[in-house]
């Protein structure tokens, strides 16, 4: 990578925003005994890093004479908005692909980012159906089709990030490990490739969702692998195969150093920067921090640590969602279907199970399967996972009937 031309693009790009912050971080940095700096790509105009990938996309192909041309691309997220987000500072036409399932939040701001100079359309339910559309629109026009992240442009704006990390870091500090989210792998591809002959591979770590680990996959088989099925809720980063290109700049990584992140793992970090920092994450801005959890506690003390937040553009009608899975993640909630006798009194005897710290947060008859016996969901929260020890003993010593479907996804999903 010429890290002379990403310091163009750097500068360049100050036109456009200042630099983000990086910021020591003091609750994460006493969590781990550690240094933990947070470079804050959620507070881009846009709330994510996508803008730079965008930005010095456009920033060449209008140098190369490109202001007549019509822009297009095919995204519901991040990279709608700062495609957007530019066509606006550049004054040129965009259209933007998007399916028909897209929330109307994201239509609207990626309407407001873009204004006059962008058009939104809606097409098929799928994002495949949706792109090979916008494919067929750009040959149909002439335009330029805008990747979200394989391409040497895209991945060179998201290496301004590293340069940006270089100059703010105190004078005389280069970070001791770097922790960076993946999903198309631009940003990684980038980063990696700024830092190339000043960290050592080592240095890094990458953090996939666990539901979509196109890099460590591809890795792992030593060639780009298409997965057969991704979990979206890491939306963000839920990429069924990563960029070629982003691939080979990656491929020489070895295969432990992609952390698979689980999801649920990654909204206990959403709810504790909420909570204790006030901090919005979306998922895929929460990957490099949960992978802190990873890193060995004794080899990074002491250690400067640099984890990207990607971004903060968070639906907050997932709150109720994020919250549940992170309650249960933790240990924190528990649903149980009881087998509770029909007399008077055994609800008493159930609820005299219950210690100080439980709460009940859901109660459902269910249905009545012997004539003395009912079934009951019950769902619990406590302030202490060990709670729920002293709880299912006293299940076991009274006889009652009991069975834990926290983990049993299926059955969670249809009941709870």
């Amino acid at each position: 990578m010429d890290k002379h031309s990403v310091l163009e693009a750097t500068e360049a790009m100050r036109g456009l925003f200042p630099a983000t912050p990086l910021q020591l971080n003091e609750h994460l940095s006493a969590r781990y005994g550690a240094d933990i700096w947070l470079k804050r790509e959620d507070l881009t105009p846009v709330r994510s890093y996508k803008i730079r990938g965008a930005f010095n996309f456009f920033r060449k192909v209008i140098a190369e004479g490109g202001t007549g041309k019509t822009f297009v691309c095919a995204s519901a997220g991040n990279h709608a908005q700062g495609f957007a987000f530019v066509c606006r500072h550049f004054g040129v036409p965009g259209v933007v692909y998007m399916p028909v399932t897209t929330p109307q939040q994201k239509i609207d701001k990626t309407r407001i980012f873009g204004g006059e100079f962008i058009t939104i359309k809606l097409f098929g339910d799928f994002f495949d159906q949706c792109y090979q559309a916008a494919r067929e629109h750009v040959e149909q026009i002439d335009g330029v089709m805008v990747p979200p992240f394989d391409h040497a442009d895209i991945i060179e704006g998201q290496a301004t990030v590293a340069a940006e990390i270089a100059e703010q870091l105190p004078e005389g500090i280069i970070p001791d490990h770097v922790l960076l989210p993946v999903g198309g792998g631009g940003l990684a591809a980038g980063i990696t490739g700024y830092f190339a002959g000043t960290l050592v591979s080592d240095a890094f770590t990458f953090a996939e969702p666990a539901g979509a680990p196109s890099l460590r996959r591809s890795i792992e088989a030593g060639q780009v692998v298409t997965l057969a099925k991704v979990d979206n809720f890491v939306d963000g980063a839920a990429v069924g195969r990563i960029g070629e290109l982003n691939f080979a700049a990656l491929k020489g990584f070895a295969a432990q150093q992609v952390e698979l992140i689980e999801e649920n793992a990654i909204c206990v970090t959403i709810t504790d920067m909420l909570n204790v920092e006030g901090v919005v994450l979306e998922p895929a801005g929460a990957l490099a921090i949960t992978a802190l959890e990873k890193l060995d506690r004794d080899a990074i003390r002491g250690k400067t640590i640099v984890a990207v937040v990607s971004g903060g553009n968070f639906d907050f009608e997932r709150l109720p969602d994020v919250k549940e899975r992170a309650m249960r993640y933790a240990g924190l909630k528990k649903y149980f279907i009881l087998r509770l006798a029909q007399r008077p009194g055994a609800l008493r005897d159930f609820l005299n199970m219950l210690g100080p710290e439980d709460d009940i947060a859901r109660f459902e008859y269910l249905k009545k399967s012997a004539r003395n016996f009912g079934s009951i969901l019950i769902g619990i929260e406590t302030k202490n996972p060990d709670n729920f020890k002293r709880l299912i003993a006293n299940f076991e010593s009274s006889g009652m009937g009991y069975e834990d479907i926290t983990e049993n996804e299926i059955l969670a999903n249809l009941i709870i």
